[in-house]
């Protein structure tokens, strides 16, 4: 690229700034994710979690949903498969 105008550079570092800011909110929301997940091990429920980060508690369960429910779920849906065979 041989002349760069300043109207090209304001472009170029407004990408480069998006690109940074987008590489730090993936950073953010995995950190944010594990943590949740985390949280629900330890017996926090979705409500109080929804509390403290201003996001919906059905947001919350479906990103990190009750370990024991999950499994419960499908050694039934286990059971009631092999039963109507």
């Amino acid at each position: 690229m041989g002349c760069m105008d300043a109207l090209d550079q304001e472009i170029q570092n407004a990408a480069r700034r998006r690109s940074d800011a987008e590489s730090a909110f993936l950073h953010a929301d995995a950190e944010l994710r594990e943590l949740l997940i985390k949280g629900r091990a330890a017996n926090k429920g979705p409500s109080h979690m929804a509390k403290l980060t201003g996001f919906t508690r059905e947001w919350i369960s479906k990103i990190a949903p009750d370990p024991e429910k999950t499994r419960q779920g499908a050694i039934q849906r286990r059971l009631d498969k092999l039963n109507s065979d």
